[in-house]
């Protein structure tokens, strides 16, 4: 009999485990996938660390929380500091005056505020409905169409005029030369990959990979008092009330005979004939760690989601966080169950966030 059966060994898993095991509990994690790590998992190709379900970022304002990562990783300084590309020209992001000098040959923040301010005052836009409307009412109309309408739409799958305004009201805007996306103090890459700092996590605890906790629920349950469930609250109940929605992403990763591809850890594209949202290239991570000859890189081509492909991101529109909540009343009548992580809950968020959560569950 273990104290705690965790069902998924991703990021939540891995620090709920480490945390209960220091208290002198007894755990069990599972996980369907043949890996630990969950979606942040990497592993090496051509010395390069490539990042299998995305890339992954840790930034944070949190102390405690770089304080415990960095137990189990020695992370480098890197920034991210990502550049879109718009029909051939490129801008800098986050938006900033680098962004707004390219975009319109401007050379002083005032001038930058005036271009902004006159195009929001045109949009006669009150209150934003919609994420289009947001976004305007942000940064002008110029910003919106080169950089954020088509990349959205391709994101999400759906016109930005039917997208809540909540999913860009967090838009970083910004009238420095500055081009580091996160204005955390926290920022870094473990500098032997995501998939080593969890392995670090989990030792001492026994994982079991391979195994379907849907399938094998009742026989799962039986050897633990107690179950921390990551997986998707929805599946959990076997979807009674209906399918929470996602949406999903396709990844195409090559190995190139270059030593650099494009300069840049993360390109977006926002042009909406381009099929992919960006391309990643892995070896900047690690400040061109890796063969001198080669590079690494993955498109992400966002996808309609539908049950059995992998959930990334959470719609989270009125609808769907109503039947969530739904949900989340029934997860309160398990009594020996406890939902966390990013699907457990129905919410997307930051690795730090994951921890910060997963280290106050476990106490």
């Amino acid at each position: 009999m273990y104290d705690y059966l965790i069902v998924g060994a991703g990021l939540y898993g891995a620090v709920f485990a480490g945390r209960k095991r220091e208290q002198g509990c007894r755990c069990l994690v599972i996980d369907r996938r043949d890996h630990i790590a969950g979606n942040i998992y990497s592993e090496q190709v051509e010395g390069i660390e490539v990042h299998r379900y995305g890339p992954h970022i840790f930034h944070t304002d949190r102390k405690n929380v770089w304080d415990y990562v960095n137990r189990f990783a020695e992370f480098n300084h890197f920034i991210y500091a990502p550049v879109a590309c718009c029909r051939g020209e490129l801008y800098n992001l986050p938006f900033n005056m680098n962004t707004f000098v390219r975009m319109w040959n401007i050379r002083t923040p005032a001038q930058a505020y005036e271009m902004i301010r006159r195009q929001i005052e045109e949009a006669g836009i009150g209150q934003p409905e919609n994420l289009e409307e947001q976004a305007i009412s942000l940064v002008g109309r110029d910003v919106y169409e080169k950089l954020i309408k088509g990349y959205t739409e391709k994101q999400w799958g759906r016109p930005c005029r039917e997208l809540p305004a909540s999913i860009i009201k967090r838009l970083p805007v910004r009238m420095t030369f500055d081009n580091n996306y996160f204005n955390h103090p926290y920022q870094g890459i473990p500098k032997e990959g995501y998939t080593e700092m969890i392995r670090r996590m989990l030792k001492g605890t026994e994982v079991r990979l391979g195994i379907d906790f849907r399938k094998e629920r009742e026989a799962c349950s039986r050897l633990a008092k107690h179950v921390v469930y990551t997986g998707p609250i929805d599946e959990y109940f076997d979807y009674r009330l209906g399918n929470l929605q996602y949406r999903s992403l396709h990844f195409e990763t090559e190995v190139l005979d270059l030593p650099n591809y494009q300069g840049v850890a993360g390109m977006n594209f926002t042009d909406g004939d381009v099929p992919y949202t960006r391309i990643i290239e892995h070896k900047h991570f690690l400040f061109g760690a890796g063969n001198p000859e080669k590079t690494v890189i993955t498109r992400e081509y966002p996808k309609v989601w539908s049950p059995g492909e992998e959930p990334y991101y959470p719609l989270g529109d009125a609808e769907n966080l109503a039947l969530y909540r739904r949900y989340r009343e029934m997860a309160q009548g398990e009594r020996k169950v406890q939902f966390g992580g990013r699907l457990g809950t129905y919410r997307y968020m930051d690795m730090d966030q994951v921890v910060a959560q997963a280290m106050e569950d476990a106490g």
